[in-house]
């Protein structure tokens, strides 16, 4: 029998206010703490119910006023509606405690900018394309990898700390799928690749030129769900999109460079990553949903993904994964398509699932082997690189290996601390 649900108590205006209120007002995630917050904001009553059900959290939350709101849904009143007014476009997302934006000064006072200020950072026309790299807002650059070049676009300061500020008060608000493991707080290439651990046929399928394929009209649509009108979804898409300048494209490979030269998500700009996990959600809805109704396992990792099932036909799982890539618009890495049986090593983001995912015993041996030397001649020894912070490098290999193996992880950073890293 389900518990009766309680009387309603609070009007939605109410429920608004106490959620700003608490955000502000709470010093830590204790029950006195909590319950001295709560008496703040709420009846004394209402504040002694609901402080269960936030303790009942898996952890702390990233929005604690978007958390009270959900807690205080059974305590809120519906507001009137009216029979004349018009039913809201449906969202793909859920998301809380959004910025009110609804025109295009009203973005601009909210990222501390004119209209004029505004307009030039948006570069609806592009023109910055072709300007000199004193006026352009991004500073680019490229970096060799084993098929290709990755190009990396970096906002320059006033741009980053705008974008800063849309991720932290708007993007990062509005929920990935929760196929989605990459670029997601608390989650690792471990999660993404648990789900597969043990499993007969493993399938793996990699996104070729994955930002750079998603362009300003999709982020645009994003914002667009969400609710903003179609002006200030345009501003906000193009203020976290680029054009990459032609001088930028020498020695890039032409078809990289086709995607490069209209606006796009740039590798190197704080809003990116999450951006693109939300326009990939119908791409996850749709691979979630198959995998679910064939009793199969479905996970991503930002480009990376991977289906896994006990009984899977794999010839038939490989085609319906392609055709849902390639009808959402990305593209397949050719190269980097397996399909990975249990009598083979099945790897997904570097990590080998036979059994659970743990990093291959090469690499661990390999980082082993750096640390002994950094330890017995001194870190400058082992930076072939010339990594400019070489042990924030080593300290991020040793997260990436205790992801999934707190003791191999516990056993590199007892190393760590015997390394002399100014010598």
């Amino acid at each position: 029998m389900t518990e009766p649900r309680p009387p309603a108590r609070l009007s939605p205006a109410e429920v608004g206010d106490a959620a700003a209120w608490f955000s502000r007002t709470y010093t830590g995630w204790t029950w006195p703490e909590l319950l001295r917050a709560l008496d703040a904001v709420l009846p004394g009553d209402v504040a002694r119910e609901v402080l269960p059900s936030l303790l009942m959290l898996p952890r702390e939350p990233r929005h604690p006023a978007a958390a009270l709101r959900r807690v205080l849904r059974p305590w809120t009143a519906p507001a009137p509606q009216l029979a004349t007014m018009p039913v809201p476009a449906r969202r793909d997302t859920v998301a809380e405690d959004l910025p009110a934006l609804y025109s295009v000064r009203e973005v601009a006072d909210w990222l501390d900018l004119t209209v004029g200020e505004l307009e030039w950072f948006a570069d609806h026309g592009g023109w910055l394309r072709t300007a000199s790299p004193s006026l352009r807002h991004y500073r680019v650059w490229t970096r060799e990898k084993r098929d290709g070049v990755r190009v990396i676009e970096a906002p320059k300061p006033r741009l980053r700390e705008m974008q800063r500020r849309i991720l932290r008060q708007l993007v990062s608000h509005i929920p990935a799928h929760r196929a989605a493991k990459g670029f997601v707080p608390w989650s690792s290439t471990a999660d993404f690749a648990w789900p597969h651990s043990a499993k007969a046929i493993v399938l793996r399928a990699d996104l070729r030129h994955c930002f750079e394929s998603i362009t300003a009209p999709r982020i645009a649509d994003v914002f667009r769900r969400a609710g903003y009108p179609p002006t200030v979804a345009r501003l906000l898409a193009d203020l976290c999109t680029t054009a990459s300048p032609a001088d930028k494209l020498r020695g890039v490979p032409s078809e990289h460079a086709a995607y490069l030269r209209g606006r796009h998500l740039p590798q190197g700009a704080p809003t990116s990553p999450h951006l693109s996990n939300l326009v990939m959600r119908s791409l996850d809805r749709r691979l979630y949903g198959y995998a679910a109704a064939n009793g199969l396992t479905y996970t991503r990792y930002g480009d990376d993904l991977a289906l896994s099932g006990h009984e899977m036909n794999a010839d038939r799982a490989l085609w319906v994964v392609l055709k849902v890539i390639a009808s959402e618009e990305f593209t397949v890495h050719a190269g980097k398509v397996r399909v990975m049986r249990a009598h083979q090593r099945q790897t997904l983001a570097g990590l080998v699932v036979n059994d659970r995912p743990r990093v291959r015993r090469a690499d661990y041996d390999n980082l082993r082997a750096l640390l002994h030397n950094a330890r017995r001649s001194g870190a400058s020894s082992q930076n072939h690189a010339e990594h400019p912070d070489f042990r924030a490098h080593i300290l991020g290999l040793i997260a990436w290996v205790g992801a999934s193996d707190p003791v191999r992880r516990e056993r590199l950073l007892r190393m760590a601390d015997e390394v002399d890293w100014e010598a």
